[in-house]
């Protein structure tokens, strides 16, 4: 479940699991439309053009993308959509694994927290003077003002945060990261179910049982109704 200092949802190991898969399939069968969401290229001299020359990466479009193993598809670590004539931003997803974000240079009037959720590995973000930090100064280690930019760099894990942002967790839950601002709380071991009060493994055999048979007799029985309505040539 994810959580902002407020309610929370629990979602069972196995969608995860599912939505994680359909996520990387996808990732590897569709084109990365982010990195051409502007025209021109990462360029060396810039920040993400720095980084990710340190970072042994490989520019793409507006991105830069590296594969920790041979095994793993590639992903974006760095995004610079800098003087790219941006208004609004509602959608990052596709950058999800960034460690940097750059962008500068844009009449953007808000950002919300929102877009950057699920953003665990952001370590820099570099937006215009007037856009506060995701999330809030608190959430980094660091925020500067200089040449019109607005640079936030660390952030924080909410999870190990002074005040009782933590302890919102159910009892038998552990807190975990989710993007500037956010947290997310995941069932223990051999812990499931609503606020992770039931004990024992996640009974799927019981829970998708049922379900994967009524789907196999609702698709008998339609055949066998379909197949009434044909008329013998």
């Amino acid at each position: 479940m994810k959580m902002k200092a407020g309610g929370y949802q629990l979602k069972p190991a196995l969608l995860i699991l599912i939505l994680n898969l359909c996520f990387y399939a996808s990732y590897q069968l569709t084109e990365l439309q982010i990195c051409k969401l502007c025209t021109g290229t990462v360029l060396n001299n810039t920040e993400v053009g720095q980084f990710c020359s340190s970072s042994a990466g490989r520019i793409e479009g507006r991105c830069c993308l590296r594969n920790d193993n041979t095994s793993d598809p590639e992903h974006i670590i760095g995004l610079d959509l800098s003087n790219c004539s941006l208004t609004h931003v509602d959608d990052l997803q596709e950058a999800s694994t960034a460690v940097m974000i750059d962008l500068s240079l844009n009449s953007i009037v808000n950002i919300s927290d929102l877009v950057f959720q699920g953003f665990i590995e952001l370590h820099y973000v570099i937006l215009p003077a007037d856009i506060v930090c995701p999330g809030g100064n608190t959430s980094w280690e660091k925020e500067d003002v200089k040449k019109g930019n607005r640079f936030c760099e660390g952030q924080k894990n909410m999870c190990n945060q002074t005040g009782q942002l933590s302890i919102n967790c159910p009892e038998n839950s552990l807190c975990g990261p989710y993007g500037p601002g956010f947290f997310e709380c995941s069932c223990a071991d051999n812990y499931h179910g609503y606020k992770c009060l039931r004990e024992g493994e996640f009974p799927l055999l019981q829970v998708f049982g049922p379900l994967g048979a009524s789907t196999v007799v609702i698709s008998v029985l339609l055949w066998v109704t379909q197949r009434r309505k044909v008329k013998p040539l």
